[in-house]
């Protein structure tokens, strides 16, 4: 395999690049993560079955968004490959200190991704992953119906599918699409925007693995409150350039949701009875 990555990198470089070290970094259970150099360019190399380079090829692209429309440090991919067994993803490789922080200009830079209107409909051209989950992107003109249907109507059915029942899916969904507005400016979404996500290269603020999509600004804003909130000079930052609306917190329970249902799907447990809890505090805002 690595003889095939290097050939690639060699292609892309118009010289020739040979591994002169390689080191194992801690990664996911879904994929391999190895850092290569020559002794002066360094990688980042994703490592995965065969079945995954649609996945790769997907976060790709994603990151081709966020590099176009935003101004946060965004990793290049370089190459995209597979052999008989494994598909491969080659990146750019960006330094992150964990002593830097800079989370004001995080807060300012996603504010500004945000306010970015280009998009008059929800979702995206294709599908794409959440981690190793399909995600459903269908167009839509309507935000409630997009979310209610192609987020947590997915997730129960994905459950469903697994013999797990924690609500009546029809009943859980109509209340999200009756809880959420129409009509919202859709905004270019990171996806998964919480502190695992996040880092910093000379302070300066670095997205990894979007699962982008156009919807809700206050996605990410929720996302990056339900694994250990951000400092609040991010909340500082992102509010100085574009405030959140009245009702976000009663929003903030829906789209968290998602995550929790997605975890749920991965790992059950635990997930399942936060996101049934979930649930039933969006039912009882709902009266029912």
């Amino acid at each position: 395999m690595w003889n095939a990555v290097c050939q690639q990198i060699s292609e892309v470089l118009h010289q020739p690049f040979e591994i002169a070290k390689k080191s194992e970094l801690p990664g996911q259970d879904y994929e391999r993560r190895f850092k290569i150099s020559n002794g002066t360019t360094k990688f980042l190399v994703k490592v995965a079955r065969i079945e995954a380079l649609e996945r790769f090829e997907c976060e790709a692209k994603n990151r081709t968004l966020l590099i176009r429309d935003s101004d946060f440090l965004v990793a290049d991919s370089i190459v995209i490959g597979t052999t008989m067994e494994f598909s491969y993803h080659v990146l750019e490789w960006v330094t992150t200190e964990a002593q830097q922080d800079n989370w004001f200009d995080c807060g300012v830079l996603l504010a500004k991704m945000h306010q970015r209107d280009e998009q008059k409909m929800y979702g995206l051209e294709e599908d794409n992953y959440l981690h190793t989950q399909v995600q459903p992107n269908r167009w839509h003109k309507k935000w409630d119906t997009f979310f209610a249907e192609e987020r947590i109507g997915w997730q129960l059915q994905l459950l469903a599918e697994q013999g797990i029942s924690i609500v009546d899916i029809k009943l859980c969904v109509d209340t999200i699409r009756e809880l959420l507005p129409h009509h919202v400016t859709p905004a270019l979404l990171h996806g998964d925007f919480w502190r695992g996500n996040i880092g910093f290269h000379n302070n300066k603020p670095v997205l990894f693995k979007p699962a982008c999509y156009y919807g809700d600004r206050e996605v990410d804003i929720a996302t990056s409150e339900l694994y250990g909130k951000l400092p609040e000079a991010f909340f500082a930052g992102y509010d100085s350039i574009y405030p959140l609306h009245h009702g976000y917190e009663t929003r903030k329970k829906i789209y968290q949701l998602y995550p929790l249902l997605h975890q749920a799907n991965r790992y059950a447990g635990n997930y399942l009875m936060q996101a049934k809890q979930a649930i039933n505090a969006i039912l009882e805002d709902a009266g029912k």
